[in-house]
Order: structure tokens, then C-alpha cells, then sequence
């Protein structure tokens, strides 16, 4: 059983401004779960959902390019965007990771106050 917020409504006021980050992971499942374990150790998400063989294509470096990646769909609270992305940036093996943040516009309203119970 997960703790409750104290006071009504304590938790969703935490989680109202709750995001989704994408990021993704070049080539290597392993360095997913790698950034994935570090965020959660660090409480600054919620839950991470890694997908292998994603297939992107992008521009880089002035011509397109493609790459198999893992995609990392990431649940947090919007405050803490910018230490996330640092972590990643720190981790990952791309020298521009791509790390976004997505609003979360409505959803389960228990979902969303678990995501501002679990991250600190």
C-alpha cells in the first residue's frame, strides 16, 4: 500500500504539473535501464517504460541519419526537469541526448498523486 498525502488533496497539488519526459537510449538496452535505475534511486521519477527497437530518423551533422534506440517514456514532476536531463546527459552516450518534457493534461487522478508521492 502506498503512503497517502496528508490533507486533502496534499499530494495532487504536488502532482498537478506532473510530465511525461521521453528520452531516448542509441543502440543500447543496457544503457536504458542503466539511466532508468539511476533516476529511480535518485526518487526524481515515478516510473520509467523503456521500449527497445524504436527506429528514428533524424538530421545530424547536416545529412540524415537513422539509428535503432530505446525509447524511455518517463513519469515525474515538471520541478524536476532540468535534474533529470542533467543526469541524463551525464549517463548517456549521445552528445545531444534527447530529453523532452511532455505535460500531463488529465488521467487517473490516483496515478497522478502516486507520481507526486514517489518523487522527491
Amino acid at each position: 500500500m502506498r503512503p497517502r498525502a496528508r490533507g486533502p488533496g496534499a499530494a495532487l497539488q504536488r502532482s498537478e504539473k506532473a510530465r511525461t519526459i521521453s528520452a531516448r537510449s542509441r543502440a543500447r538496452t543496457e544503457e536504458a535501464r542503466l539511466i532508468a535505475r539511476v533516476l529511480l534511486r535518485q526518487r526524481k521519477v515515478a516510473c520509467v517504460n523503456i521500449i527497445p527497437g524504436v527506429k528514428s530518423l533524424f538530421w545530424w551533422q547536416g545529412k540524415i541519419d537513422s539509428a535503432e534506440e530505446s525509447l524511455l517514456i518517463i513519469k515525474t514532476r515538471s520541478i524536476l526537469l532540468d535534474e533529470i536531463t542533467q543526469l541524463v546527459k551525464e549517463i548517456h552516450s549521445n552528445d545531444v541526448p534527447e530529453v523532452i518534457g511532455l505535460p500531463i493534461v488529465g488521467g487517473n487522478k490516483d496515478y497522478l498523486e502516486w507520481i507526486g508521492n514517489e518523487t522527491g
